[in-house]
């Protein structure tokens, strides 16, 4: 009896009085696992990302919200207050400006995630030459915007133009794309489209390829074909992927001025000018203050969009 009270011995004792260090044992593994993930990294390992941070985002952030507010020039500021925020407001194009870019906005990120989607699904299908057709259609995205408006204006003209030449040969009269107030803007829009449905497509590729081949297996043990396969697996199972083509190209369609600036310069009158278009207008006029309080409009129209999209879709993923 006297050894079963021994720490350590065996017997009825000894084991009850086992659970409690057991028990010590585990919760100081994990306080030191949680202690070891913690000095993981020091504090003076964020040093450097937090300085190019502050410096290229936090400081001219800061610098656009003082200069909205005041009339300077490249040697003086003068406060006014919210006079360039008045002015901005009141001017003539704004409206118009402001609902453009919200549909440039929609149509090239809804174009985008359709046409990604459909060209990611035929690239990661069994056909001949697919990495030859990746590589063709990601083309346009490495291709300087600024050339991309100047050929387009060029195939887009009404007289000399490929497009409309092509049409005729179907004894179709082409319009004036980029000189027609009711066509300018869509054409523009899908000129965007062309060049930036490389990058959604890639994005869809990485995707796909990432959902494991046993869904579609099982799939197609239970008898589904084609479309079965892709609206049970491929298309909720890509939506992480949807998420992130229609946050970039979102922000990249509200954002959008040179493309715009190159084809149509925001004409005909009003019809195609943009948020950003409006700025660079003010800036060429030499109303700094007025174009700067117009950015931080961008910056506030932009945020109020994308950051509530931004939390529904990581709800979404987390969930």
């Amino acid at each position: 009896m006297v050894t079963e009270s021994r720490p350590g011995a065996t017997g009825t004792v000894g084991r009850r009085g086992g659970a409690a260090p057991d028990r010590a044992t585990k919760r100081g593994r994990t306080r030191r696992v949680r202690n070891t993930m913690q000095r993981t990294y020091s504090p003076l390992f964020y040093v450097p990302a937090g300085i190019i941070y502050l410096v290229i985002f936090i400081v001219p952030t800061v610098m656009s919200f003082w200069f909205s507010l005041t009339r300077w020039t490249l040697f003086e500021a003068k406060f006014i207050g919210l006079d360039n925020f008045r002015q901005f407001f009141a001017e003539q194009s704004l409206r118009s400006s402001l609902i453009n870019t919200l549909i440039y906005g929609v149509v090239t990120s809804g174009l985008k995630v359709v046409l990604g989607l459909l060209l990611g699904v035929l690239l990661t299908s069994a056909i001949r030459s697919s990495g030859l057709l990746r590589s063709v259609i990601f083309f346009p995205v490495l291709v300087s915007t600024v050339a991309v408006g100047i050929t387009f204006s060029v195939l887009l003209a009404p007289d000399t133009g490929v497009v409309n030449s092509f049409l005729g040969v179907f004894g179709v009269t082409g319009p004036d794309w980029l000189g027609n107030p009711s066509t300018a803007l869509l054409s523009v829009a899908l000129v965007d489209v062309w060049k930036g449905v490389g990058l959604a497509t890639v994005i869809y590729i990485a995707g796909i390829l990432a959902i494991p081949q046993d869904y579609y297996e099982a799939v197609a043990v239970d008898g589904g074909g084609a479309w079965a396969k892709f609206r049970n697996i491929t298309l909720p199972l890509s939506t992480p992927a949807t998420f992130t083509v229609i946050l970039l190209s979102l922000i990249g369609g509200l954002r959008s001025f040179d493309l715009i600036w190159t084809m149509t310069k925001g004409g005909p009158g009003f019809s195609s000018d943009v948020i950003a278009s409006v700025i660079y207008k003010q800036y060429q006029a030499g109303f700094f203050g007025l174009s700067t309080a117009g950015n931080v409009v961008l910056f506030v129209v932009v945020t109020a969009i994308v950051f509530p999209l931004f939390r529904f879709f990581n709800s979404r993923e987390v969930n």
